[in-house]
């Protein structure tokens, strides 16, 4: 196995603190362990998970297997035939064993542990703002028993764009260099 070679996804639950459910998405690379995504929505179908996938396959290139339980939105025509065309094969787990897609069970495990069961979440959007923070840091900084001790992506790091822009000192400041003669 190797990093982009299988991805696993599936679908959370949750709700915010006047009882409107919402879902999450999980999409994790099972190489890597690196959650790819976590789409957060107060209701996400097929068309939502195509959306998604289009995205990470523009980011990442298309993985050669595609693991997920037989749920409606996974198995929707539509998504099927998408994956085909694009030459992805589909392990669907069979009913009942969730440990078929251990990879992105534990992960939806740890989801919860860390974040949905401390978190009382207002709204959506909130829900949205805090999931994406704690999925930078899981990638990012939170270590791996399973990687030695490393995060699955830490690599996805980057400076802010804008820092890489400031200009460099060449040395004295040009108008300095007068009163240093």
């Amino acid at each position: 196995m190797y990093r982009h070679h299988v991805w696993s996804y599936d679908f959370v639950a949750d709700r915010t603190h006047d009882g409107r459910p919402f879902r999450m998405l999980t999409v994790i690379d099972e190489h890597s362990r690196e959650c790819l995504s976590i789409e957060v929505d107060r209701k996400l179908n097929s068309d939502d998970v195509l959306e998604t996938l289009t995205r990470l396959f523009a980011e990442h290139g298309s993985p050669a297997y595609f693991r997920s339980d037989k749920g409606p939105e996974m198995t929707a025509k539509v998504v099927r035939d998408w994956l085909r065309d694009l030459g992805v094969k589909t392990l669907f787990i069979e009913p009942g064993s969730p440990w078929e897609n251990g990879y992105n069970e534990s992960f939806n495990g740890t989801l919860g542990d860390e974040v949905l069961k401390p978190e009382i979440f207002f709204n959506s959007a909130e829900a949205k703002v805090l999931i994406e923070q704690w999925r930078r840091e899981y990638n990012t900084i939170r270590p791996h028993s399973s990687l030695g001790y490393r995060p699955p992506a830490p690599e996805a790091i980057r400076p802010d764009p804008a820092f890489l822009r400031l200009p460099t000192l060449r040395g004295p400041h040009p108008q300095r260099q007068g009163a240093l003669n």
